[in-house]
C-alpha cells in the first residue's frame, strides 16, 4: 500500500461529483493515516479562497469546508501556480495553510517512492 497519496483535482462547481470525490478521498486518506497532498487546479482553484467552499453544494456529500479543514489538519493543500495567476489569486488571498506551487513540486511529490497519484 502506498504511504503517500497525491491527488490533483481539476474540477470545481462545473463537475461537482468529481470535485467532491477528490476532496472526500483526500480527507479519508488523511483520516486513515496516509500522507496526503491535494492539488487544486483548474476550476477547483477557487476553493483556495476563504468562503468559496461554503458556496459548494452537492446532495449526500460531506460539506466541502469540513473536508478542507480535515485535510489541512494533517495533510497539504496546494494551489497550482499557473492556475492561481490566471485567476489573479496570490498567497495573501488564500486560506491559511494553502500553499502555491508549480509543476516541478507536483512532479517531485508524485514521483516519490511509495506514492500513489490520482487525478480527478
Amino acid at each position: 500500500m502506498a504511504k503517500k497519496l497525491v491527488i490533483k483535482v481539476t474540477a470545481g462547481a462545473d463537475a461537482p461529483e468529481r470535485c467532491s470525490q477528490a476532496f472526500t478521498v483526500a480527507a479519508v486518506g488523511v483520516a486513515s493515516g496516509v500522507e496526503v497532498s491535494l492539488w487544486l487546479t483548474g476550476e477547483s482553484s477557487w476553493f483556495a479562497l476563504p468562503g468559496r467552499a461554503a458556496e459548494f453544494e452537492l446532495p449526500h456529500a460531506a460539506p466541502l469546508p469540513d473536508l478542507i479543514e480535515s485535510i489541512l489538519a494533517a495533510g497539504k493543500i496546494t494551489l497550482c501556480t499557473q492556475c492561481a495567476a490566471r485567476r489573479e489569486i496570490t498567497e495573501k488571498d488564500v486560506i491559511d495553510g494553502v500553499r502555491i506551487a508549480g509543476a516541478q513540486v507536483f512532479v517531485s511529490e508524485a514521483m516519490a517512492d511509495g506514492t500513489q497519484a490520482l487525478v480527478y
